[in-house]
């Protein structure tokens, strides 16, 4: 522990070092300037860009608030997550915005609520339309337009083209048109079809003689499915899942042509060898790389390597292989000499789940693990373990090491906060929704009092306004008043005290009804 404190130290040092070099650069560079009228603006901001901090945003999927060690799991170990935390700052109170994949990725990407743009507020199929209009900035537009290179790794799911989408072609618009100068990823789910990478513009490894086909509506193609020949499966599927069976597992939706097909024991290894290839390529100037991996979303396939590393079964064994894609990219960072200026964060997209379609043996095997620890709900509820997420930020030198924070805040106030991070405004047409919590992270108290959170669909929010917690009634409930929380008091959402603060409940009920009202709720 001595020699991790020391060397925490020794980079908060050369960081300082660093800093200060800088500050004389920028202020020997202003005093030249004044003496030598014919030095250009553009050189002077030049030198500024060398100086903006790295962005590495690691997104997991499907990973709920107790999957890491350093959150209270003690059945999978977690030692490079929680390497982060002890270098870093671990937030108690942050969320995910869904408790779904798609309106978190959207959110994240327009600093928009999703319910504000049905297009986006539900989870999307693998040929979707793309959600979020190009014409508008986003978080990578925003990061680039700073002087950033900015490229996307992994899972996207936000929609895809202008609703005529062929996979034999170019694909776009897509992350290209939205501000990203690189982009390796696949469209929807390891669940949905098509079960193939996308670099670019144009699929990966596609033969033209094997063209792909997608619906899902009706089969394309003369390959077996999951419902008519389910003994060819090596995972079978607990509730639907039971369509085109690629890899011996049957996905939603159904596909042909074989030739660009992933190999989903291999979906790990592939998109962190392409994060590091992204990061060795963009590493003379400041880059944002948006890493979004597919664990430990079902199908649950972890490498061979990885197989029993925990003991709770193979969700746990994916969480471990998620662990794994963390300290490669941790060590790549500290192999380029590029740690000290980074500020890389790890959080995922949405509460944990158990079953989620596949019959993977995750309940049985669970051996007392609590994916979302003492949260109630789970993926897709409204309930805090279907949003409440882990969050850890690393950024030596100016996030204090070992801290904690109970802090609201939400993956919609990435966009604003970056922006800061890059020393750049936000648009007034963009991040309606997103408050920059850069202060928080450096241990100050946020600007945020209140946040909504979703689930599927535009009519799913609640409203989080600490200690509060109100989560209205469903449509048609007989149920008029909805449910009330005091979250200082029971994180677990046991008692609905709703029958003794009807003030605080019709208060929090007006001001979630004037909000979905509103265009923006950044001031």
């Amino acid at each position: 522990m001595t020699s991790m404190t020391n060397c925490a130290r020794s980079r908060g040092m050369k960081f300082a070092v660093a800093a200060l070099s800088v500050a004389i650069l920028l202020v020997f560079t202003a005093r030249l300037s004044a003496a030598e009228p014919t030095v250009s603006t553009t050189s002077r901001n030049t030198e500024i860009k060398r100086t903006l901090p790295n962005i590495v945003f690691i997104l997991g999927d499907d990973i709920g608030y107790g999957d890491f060690a350093c959150y209270g799991a003690t059945r999978v170990k977690t030692p490079n997550v929680d390497r982060l935390a002890r270098e870093g700052i671990r937030f108690t109170n942050a969320h995910a915005t869904g408790s779904v994949c798609t309106p978190t990725r959207y959110a994240f990407i327009t600093g928009q609520y999703a319910w504000r743009n049905p297009a986006g507020a539900a989870i999307l199929n693998g040929e979707a339309p793309l959600a979020i209009d190009p014409t508008k900035p986003t978080t990578a537009s925003i990061l680039r337009q700073a002087g950033y290179t900015t490229g996307l790794v992994g899972k996207w799911h936000i929609g895809l083209g202008a609703g005529d989408l062929n996979f034999n072609k170019e694909i776009k618009p897509g992350p290209l048109e939205l501000g990203f100068d690189y982009a390796f990823f696949y469209p929807a789910t390891g669940d949905r079809v098509p079960c193939v990478f996308i670099e670019n513009h144009r699929v990966v490894g596609l033969d033209p003689d094997d063209p792909i086909r997608v619906s899902y509506g009706k089969k394309v193609g003369d390959e077996p499915t999951g419902r008519e020949h389910p003994e060819l499966l090596t995972m079978k599927p607990s509730h639907g899942h039971d369509d085109t069976i690629i890899n011996g597992i049957s996905r939603i939706g159904f596909m042909s042509g074989k030739s660009a097909r992933w190999k989903d024991e291999q979906i790990a290894d592939t998109l962190t060898q392409q994060a590091i290839a992204f990061v060795e390529r963009s590493q003379d100037k400041p880059f944002f790389l948006y890493l979004a991996t597919h664990d430990i979303h079902v199908p649950r396939v972890p490498h061979p390597r990885y197989r029993g590393a925990s003991e709770c079964g193979v969700r746990g064994d994916a969480i471990a292989e998620f662990n794994g894609i963390v300290g490669a990219m941790t060590a790549t960072l500290e192999r380029l000499k590029l740690a000290d200026n980074t500020l890389l964060i790890v959080t995922s997209d949405n509460g944990g789940i158990m079953d989620d379609g596949y019959a993977d043996g995750a309940v049985e095997d669970a051996n007392g693990h609590l994916c979302n620890g003492v949260l109630r709900g789970y993926k897709g509820s409204l309930y805090e373990g279907g949003h409440r997420e882990p969050f850890i930020a690393r950024w030596p030198g100016k996030i204090k090491p070992g801290s904690e924070s109970n802090e609201l805040i939400g993956l919609v106030d990435m966009l604003a906060t970056f922006a800061a991070v890059a020393r750049s405004k936000v648009p007034a047409d963009a991040g309606p929704d997103s408050l920059n919590v850069l202060p928080t992270l450096f241990g100050e108290h946020t600007s945020r009092d209140h946040l909504v959170v979703q689930a599927n669909g535009v009519a799913a929010l609640a409203l989080i306004q600490s200690p509060w917690k109100f989560i209205p009634p469903p449509a048609g409930a007989q149920q008029k008043a909805g449910d009330l929380y005091n979250l200082d008091d029971d994180l677990s959402e046991k008692q609905n005290v709703a029958g003794q603060h009807p003030k605080i409940l019709m208060q929090l009920a007006e001001r979630l009804q004037a909000l979905r009202k509103q265009p923006q709720s950044r001031p």
